[in-house]
């Protein structure tokens, strides 16, 4: 691949951040990392870098830079990123997804398969901020104990997952929250079990 040296660092940046937190810089963190005088300098070398096939451009996504590299290894994943999920919505419809991210597959145990964008402080003791990435294996099934995602009713909620005889309950970790009960007559599902946590703030 015949890149020029700035191309070879922007590429190497985008691999990098990438490989750090699971996501492509956006457009203006390029401009901003190398002093670009406007997007476009930051543009027409991601489209050079595209020509070459390094990365891929998605149109309409601020991250939408994807290095094509990451998969020659074999353990990396690309997994959908979810936002808010609308009400009645499945959590994997299309319309819910806001990007993908990138991630070891070896890392977590058992693989995700996506990342839900958290919303509120329930889960701050269990190191779960407003904003995080969650990152869920998607299962029916969980332990009493575990942080799942839930549908009850038509909202989907993250917290620990209770069980104690006939009785469940979803148990927030902060204290200023009360536990949810879980009823026989509720329309209530478990979509996937959480194993892992992303930190960032996304632009």
């Amino acid at each position: 691949m015949n890149l020029t040296p700035r191309q070879r660092e922007i590429l190497d940046y985008i691999e990098q951040q990438v490989d750090q937190s699971g996501l492509p810089p956006t457009r203006a963190e390029i401009v901003s990392r190398f002093g670009f005088a406007s997007p476009n300098a930051a543009q027409c070398h991601l489209q050079a870098l595209a020509r070459h096939g390094a990365i891929e451009l998605r149109p309409h996504q601020a991250r939408g830079i994807i290095p094509r590299g990451l998969g020659r290894s074999g353990n990396r994943a690309r997994i959908p990123l979810i936002g808010r999920v609308t009400a009645g919505s499945p959590v994997l419809a299309v319309e819910n997804h806001e990007e993908e991210i990138s991630l070891d597959s070896r890392s977590f145990q058992p693989a995700p398969d996506y990342a839900l964008r958290v919303e509120g402080d329930s889960m701050i003791e269990a190191g779960i901020l407003d904003r995080d990435l969650l990152l869920v294996h998607r299962t029916p099934e969980a332990r009493s104990g575990q942080v799942v995602v839930a549908r009850l009713g038509e909202e989907i909620t993250v917290k620990r997952l209770r069980r104690r005889g006939r009785a469940t309950w979803l148990e927030p970790a902060n204290p200023n929250y009360e536990a949810i009960p879980v009823n026989g007559a509720d329309d209530f599902a478990i979509e996937g079990l959480g194993v892992g946590v992303i930190r960032t703030r996304l632009a």
